[in-house]
């Protein structure tokens, strides 16, 4: 049978006790009498009631916070209690005899907020549940031990400068991790603990707003204000947390411009370029960026037209330009007006206008060095052609404006006069020409007039004078082309031929006054018909001219109406031709149809065989030179010749009679004399080599040594017939140091000169020589 189920709460210290009677569920069937069947029990479960457990309470030993106990349980010892679930065996632990549960450590409600255990009492002996297990919870009862805190702080916001009194600015909200359904640790109350009187905070929603009027960014643009949330509704006692919130001040346009000074002081040269700058001007205007952006402008007509003035790239200065050239003559200083304004203009702060203001301006002209000025910006002058060099064609004046008085020389720029076709007179300026004009040639000149100051030359001017060359009848009418025409034989009487035209290169006998004339009488054989409009019609006369191979020429006479006429006769061609019935040429001038160019074919065939003939002796010439330049080469290999070297230093002695051939250079006592006879011929290949003649033996000259070699190979007619240089390298007659050469020693080293061959046989030249090479040695002992 199951016994009730009893649940304890005991407060210790306190602690209140709540204890859960749960009363057993039991169904009973039967009748009156005991004659019904027997009873029959339901089998129950645990029915609990959830409990609390304080957070962060820490004692000294473990806390009783509730008691399992059981109807089976008749103290005997038998009856076990067990405890299962979330934190059971470390956080909670249950004494399995008496069934008693304890805490054993203090628990946070913030870190969980309750635990779901398993309580069933079951035979110690066997294990064997003495009741079915049940669930139950155990709650974390809060206490007040967090403070509110604001995650998302510290806080930044901007309100427009000049707000009405409860603009929002922002919304700050703080979290409080206590149990807001228990009691009033989490009910938070917000405060403003820095920043008043300018802002204020909604204590319940935590709305910061401002709290006066007008607040100016000009005046102070950022505020902090410190927001404290206090848990307990506020509280003594209660928890709080503080955070900060920065607020800036936007701008609004709500400060006109002001000029700083109401008067500005410029000064500029006269001889400033449009578009000079004079000067900046700056308002002053608190606000930033766009609301500070100005537009300048001149409010007097009279500095208008001489200045302007526009906004800088930053659009905050006014600059002030020269708009026309200035005359420090005609006018020496300008006084004006400038208004700065503001361009962007919020109609919600116009009572604090007007957003404009205004500034004398006043600018000095300085006088400065000007060059000559002349008294026109062009001048346009003309001549007649054909005048005389000499002729007057007009004059150009210019004055110092600084000084009247100064004199001015004046000249023409080169380049644009590169003809020389006039002079100017340095002094007044006069232009006249320089050679006859020729209007048909060129009608304007445009000459460039420099004006110079004497006392300085750096002081110049130019103007453009363009100079026009005026018609004179000097050129009489010609055709306007050359005319070669044909009529077939069989045309009719009055047949138009052709109509030519003159011209007139002459503006006053232009082609409509030009008359022309053809051959008149009855032996005329064309007419010729003046149309009155510098045309005529060339037609056949009523009499036929007779048919003939050669074309007719015919005259035609030409006069303009000019001052004086002009006239000239010119020819027109007409050939005579056979036509087809459709009116084209089948034939006209038999000759000239066998050769387009007017030439016969007899004389194109003799063109052509003398052009071939000179073609043919040119290849003929050419390769008889490249025969003869052939036949007079001679083989690099057939040139035999003594080779001679040529060194600059003096050698060691015998080591050089043992190094090169110097039998060619022997003593030249020996030699023998030139053959006699004319020298043979250079410039033609000879049949047969000439040989060498013999060295005489014997000591021999050695500069006649060397003419007979020379003269061997100057005779030799192997050779190409060309110059060639010999080089020999031995010192000659007439060496003032005499001779140091070792050719004449004997080829073994360390022996002199034999008595068979002394060398004082050498003549005079040869005495130091022989001095040193002479001495002997003492002999051996």
């Amino acid at each position: 049978m199951w016994g009730l189920v009893r649940l304890l709460l005991a407060w210790l210290g306190g602690w209140g006790c709540m204890v859960c009677l749960v009363a057993p569920a039991r169904a009973w069937a039967g009748s009156q009498g005991g004659q019904g069947p027997a009873l029959l029990r339901n089998r129950r479960s645990w029915v609990w009631n959830q409990f609390f457990v304080i957070e962060e309470y820490a004692g000294p030993e473990p806390v009783l916070i509730g008691k399992l106990h059981s109807d089976v349980d008749r103290g005997e010892g038998r009856t076990k209690y067990l405890l299962t679930g979330e934190g059971a065996g470390t956080v909670f632990v249950i004494d399995e005899a008496t069934g008693n549960i304890h805490v054993t450590k203090s628990l946070d409600r913030e870190e969980k907020a309750q635990y779901v255990l398993l309580a069933q009492a079951v035979d110690r002996a066997s294990n064997r549940p003495l009741e079915p297990p049940s669930e139950f919870i155990i709650k974390v009862q809060d206490i007040n031990d967090n403070p509110p805190i604001f995650p998302l702080g510290p806080y930044h916001a901007t309100v427009p400068e000049m707000s009405n009194v409860g603009t929002s600015v922002i919304q700050v909200t703080a979290h409080d991790a206590d149990d807001p359904s228990y009691g009033n640790s989490a009910k938070l109350v917000y405060t403003v603990l820095d920043g008043l009187p300018f802002f204020s905070v909604d204590p319940q929603t935590g709305v910061v707003r401002t709290a006066i009027p007008n607040m100016d960014r000009e005046t102070q643009e950022e505020f902090l204000v410190v927001i404290q949330a206090k848990d307990m509704g506020g509280h003594m006692g209660g928890l709080s947390g503080s955070t900060t919130v920065t607020v800036t001040l936007s701008d609004v346009n709500d400060n006109p411009p002001k000029f700083p000074q109401s008067l500005y002081q410029f000064s500029v040269v006269e001889t400033a370029e449009p578009g000079t700058l004079v000067g900046r001007l700056r308002a002053q205007d608190p606000d930033l960026r766009d609301n500070a952006l100005m537009a300048y402008s001149i409010l007097d007509g009279e500095g208008s037209e001489t200045f302007s003035i526009g906004t800088d790239s930053q659009g905050r200065d006014g600059l002030l330009t020269v708009r026309k050239p200035l005359d420090f003559e005609g006018r020496r200083s300008y006084s004006f007006r400038v208004e700065a304004t503001n361009t962007l203009i919020d109609p919600a702060y116009l009572r604090r206008g007007p957003f404009k203001d205004v500034a004398s301006v006043h600018v000095a002209v300085q006088d400065a060095p000007e060059p000559p000025a002349f008294t026109q910006t062009t001048y346009q002058l003309a001549v007649p052609e054909n005048k005389a060099p000499g002729t007057l064609v007009g004059r150009v004046s210019a004055a110092d404006l600084d000084s009247p008085a100064s004199p001015i020389r004046y000249s023409i720029l080169p380049p644009t006069d590169p003809e020389r076709c006039f002079s100017i007179e340095p002094e007044d300026g006069t232009i006249r020409t320089a050679v006859p004009l020729d209007r048909e040639a060129r009608v304007w000149h445009n000459l460039t007039v420099l004006a110079t100051e004497l006392d300085s030359s750096a002081q110049a001017s130019h103007v453009q004078v363009a100079i026009q060359t005026l018609d004179e009848n000097d050129n009489a009418p010609q055709l306007a082309e050359p005319y070669d025409t044909f009529v077939c034989d069989s045309a009719a009487p009055g047949q138009l031929i052709q109509v030519i035209r003159a011209l007139d290169r002459d503006e006053v006998g232009n082609s409509s006054r030009i008359s022309l004339q053809g051959p008149l009488g009855p032996d005329a054989n064309f007419t010729v018909r003046d149309n009155r409009d510098g045309s005529a019609s060339l037609l056949l006369p009523s009499r036929p001219a007779p048919a003939r191979q050669a074309p007719y020429l015919v005259p035609v006479e030409m006069w303009d109406w000019g001052q004086p006429p002009l006239s000239s006769t010119a020819t027109v061609t007409i050939s005579m031709c056979r036509c087809r019935p459709d009116g084209s040429v089948a034939s006209c001038q038999p000759e000239a149809q066998l050769s387009p160019t007017g030439l016969s074919t007899g004389a194109l065939l003799a063109i052509v065989t003398c052009v071939g003939t000179l073609l043919a002796l040119v290849v003929l010439f050419v390769a008889l030179q490249r025969q003869k330049q052939e036949a007079l080469m001679v083989l690099e290999e057939e040139d035999v010749r003594e080779n001679i070297i040529t060194y600059d230093d003096e050698g060691g002695g015998e080591e050089d009679t043992e190094a090169f051939d110097i039998s060619a250079l022997q003593n030249p006592d020996g030699a023998s004399p030139l053959a006699p006879g004319p020298p043979a011929r250079l410039d033609v290949l000879p049949r047969a080599r000439a040989s060498r003649q013999p060295r005489p033996p014997g000591p021999a000259d050695v500069a006649q040594l060397l003419a007979l070699r020379l003269r061997e190979v100057d005779d030799d007619p192997s050779v190409p017939p060309y110059d060639s240089v010999q080089v020999y390298g031995y010192e000659g007659r007439g060496s003032s140091c005499g001779s140091l050469s070792s050719l004449g020693s004997c080829s073994e080293a360390g022996v002199g000169p034999g008595p068979a061959e002394p060398l004082d046989d050498w003549g005079p030249l040869f005495h130091t020589l022989a001095e040193l090479y002479g001495a002997k040695e003492p002999p051996a002992p």
